[in-house]
């Protein structure tokens, strides 16, 4: 058990409050509400009337259009914020300083300096900041990141993510903050070491003229030697959600749209043998050889990936720990866009990507 500054001592069952009723916030609603550790206790909105179709919608909940009751409350242990990335700055700096552990939406906020200001004020106060990365939660990316952890797919080579559809131009975001955090997210969760890139190249287009890249390409070599790759797109009359990790051993893919074959592991590669001399390249080709083995798919079971969310995020505030998915995660992915930021107001040059918190001078 662990107490926020706001002075009590968690409870058995824990007391949330919802931000924000428009698209996302229904789901953290229902989900709190069928959560065995938690208590729904408000939910807050501009639109009185939008929170409260919500909360009937889950049994009936207190509504408010004031956040400074929430946070005035002292039975409130922790808030999920579900609003524009614009807000989750200030949002989060009021719940932290009234005590309160607290759960955002993606992306944790809309640059990385207040990125890094919300997570250090959270380890400050000794309170749980969690970033809703909600499919890294998925039994298909939990499986991934068991793959990867126990050596099934050798020494990492690439990346490949694609994320298209036809999809809502987004008013504040381009397409990158809008779709690419979620690979980010995940690149983050399954990959040893995490979302380690060393710089970003980014390419985009706005054939609608919208003001904002509708169409977009990211390349990042990591740290680990590998090369990663994300294209993401509004436009595709076609939605396509896959990744591809390639090993020294063996290739995963995951298609995210495929419920009856989720994951997919061939055992299929490159196998180069290492000669004790450097050769020439006509030499070396003679050593490469080509491995055809067997392709299988891991059983997964099907289960709503945002009751892990709301269970991990209990875990967390009751033992005294970082979440999975913690604001110094939410914030390597906020360093790559950034970095991508930059590269695309530099024609697609390449960007460094900031240094973890963990190595800023406070």
């Amino acid at each position: 058990m662990t107490s926020g500054e706001s002075g009590g001592t968690v409870s058995e069952r824990l007391n949330v409050a919802v931000i924000g009723a428009g698209y996302w916030g229904p789901n953290l609603a229902r989900n709190f509400r069928a959560g065995a550790d938690w208590d729904l206790v408000a939910i807050c909105d501009l639109d009185e009337q939008r929170a409260r179709g919500v909360a009937d919608s889950v049994g009936g909940v207190p509504v408010t259009a004031d956040l400074t009751d929430v946070l005035r409350d002292p039975q409130v242990d922790a808030i999920a914020i579900a609003t524009p990335a614009r807000t989750h700055h200030p949002i989060v700096l009021a719940a932290l300083a009234a005590g309160k552990h607290v759960m955002v939406e993606k992306p944790l906020a809309d640059t990385r300096e207040r990125g890094v200001e919300m997570v250090r004020r959270a380890d400050e106060r000794g309170l749980v900041l969690m970033a809703d990365h909600t499919y890294c939660y998925t039994p298909a990316v939990l499986k991934i990141r068991e793959l990867v952890a126990e050596g099934a797919l050798g020494d990492i080579l690439f990346v490949d993510s694609v994320r298209i559809n036809l999809g809502l131009i987004q008013p504040d975001v381009d397409v990158f903050w809008d779709l690419a955090p979620h690979d980010l997210s995940i690149m983050d969760f399954v990959l040893p070491g995490g979302l380690a890139a060393t710089s970003v190249s980014a390419h985009g287009s706005d054939p609608l003229r919208t003001g904002k890249s509708c169409v977009g390409y990211l390349a990042m070599p990591l740290e680990c030697g590998a090369m990663a790759h994300v294209h993401v797109n509004w436009l595709s009359p076609t939605k396509i959600r896959q990744m591809v990790i390639g090993g020294t051993k063996r290739t995963l893919v995951w298609d995210d749209l495929n419920p009856q074959q989720r994951l997919s592991v061939y055992d299929r590669g490159v196998d180069i043998e290492h000669l004790s001399k450097p050769t020439s390249a006509e030499a070396r080709a003679a050593n490469i050889s080509y491995r055809l083995g067997d392709t299988w798919a891991p059983a997964l079971p099907e289960r709503e990936a945002l009751g892990g969310v709301v269970t991990e995020l209990a875990a967390a505030i009751r033992e005294g720990r970082p979440a999975r998915t913690s604001g110094a995660a939410g914030l390597r992915v906020l360093s790559v866009l950034d970095a991508a930021a930059a590269s695309l107001a530099g024609a697609g040059a390449p960007q460094p990507v900031a240094v973890a918190l963990e190595e800023v001078a406070a």
